[in-house]
């Protein structure tokens, strides 16, 4: 009894610890979106002053107005949504594609093909050579640029692959005697039954192409083509805060900074992302456990 009571007594101290623990890291985690969060709806000039760390001292729309106002900004957010969009679903089915191909066992060479595909997970041809490919396939300035490299990655591919090879081989062979063929197989029974882990590689993807802004800045020079995270990125590290202010058309809101602008658009850019995670999370808890019991 006496060992069950200490026992009982260090489990109950372990869990205190881990639980302010996971408090902390949780604040330190969530409180810089918190702190822009509330001085993105502060006023702007106000927000200038400072000590503005829990609730907006002045609450005020200003600066998402100015923002959804702007044609440069919106431009850019429409582009983004774009590419994310059709990027992801391309990129799901066409990984998944060559991932039931390979998942089958009577592929022939399919070792060498994942064997190949192995050495590109540790090499690369790098930045350079990758440009130059860009500029012969005319992939510059082009919208193409954000979809074509990256409709593959083979690290998803062995995620499908681990998927594929636990579906059970019945539905197959049931689907092939009533005269199926490897395509009707793949759209019509593994895809279908394939949403935990189609889900969780949408949302790898998915977020991959919302925050990518290195596409953008290497290979776009025409800004009507440049996604929303690129344009800040631009407006950031060139310190052209008044670009932002400049675009806003009907003339400039004494209430709104360009600071101000600048946090109501990283709001607006995180959003999107945030609210779509809650509904994909039980599919992607589950896709990724299915993806680590066998490898």
């Amino acid at each position: 009894m006496l060992n069950a009571a200490r026992r009982t007594r260090g489990e109950a101290i372990f869990d205190t610890c881990n639980m302010i623990l996971m408090l902390v890291i949780c604040f330190v985690t969530l409180y810089p979106i918190w702190y822009v969060l509330i001085n993105a709806l502060n006023e702007g000039t106000d927000a200038m002053r400072g000590g503005i760390y829990w609730w907006p001292r002045i609450f005020s729309l200003e600066s998402f107005r100015a923002v959804f106002q702007s044609e440069g900004i919106m431009q850019a957010m429409w582009i983004t949504v774009a590419k994310t969009l059709i990027g992801t679903v391309i990129h799901v089915f066409f990984t998944a594609m060559v991932a039931y191909a390979l998942s089958r066992r009577g592929l022939i060479g399919g070792k060498l093909y994942i064997w190949l595909g192995t050495v590109t997970l540790f090499f690369s041809g790098g930045l350079i050579p990758t440009f130059l490919l860009m500029k012969d396939l005319n992939l510059l300035d082009n919208f193409l640029v954000y979809i074509i490299p990256a409709m593959f990655s083979f690290f998803d591919l062995i995620i499908f692959m681990t998927f594929f090879r636990e579906i059970p081989e019945g539905l197959e062979e049931a689907a092939r005697i009533d005269g199926a063929n490897d395509w009707s197989i793949f759209l019509r029974v593994v895809l279908p039954v394939s949403m935990p882990v189609i889900a969780t590689i949408a949302l790898f993807h998915g977020v991959y192409q919302w925050n990518d802004y290195f596409t953008g800045m290497i290979y776009m020079n025409d800004t009507t083509l440049q996604p929303i995270q690129t344009y800040l990125y631009r407006v950031v590290a060139e310190s052209s805060s008044n670009q932002m202010l400049a675009a806003v058309p009907g003339g400039i809101n004494r209430s709104v900074t360009s600071q101000s602008i600048k946090l109501a658009t990283m709001v607006v850019t995180t959003l999107p992302i945030v609210f779509v995670y809650p509904f994909l999370q039980k599919y992607f808890v589950k896709g990724m456990m299915i993806g680590s019991i066998k490898g």
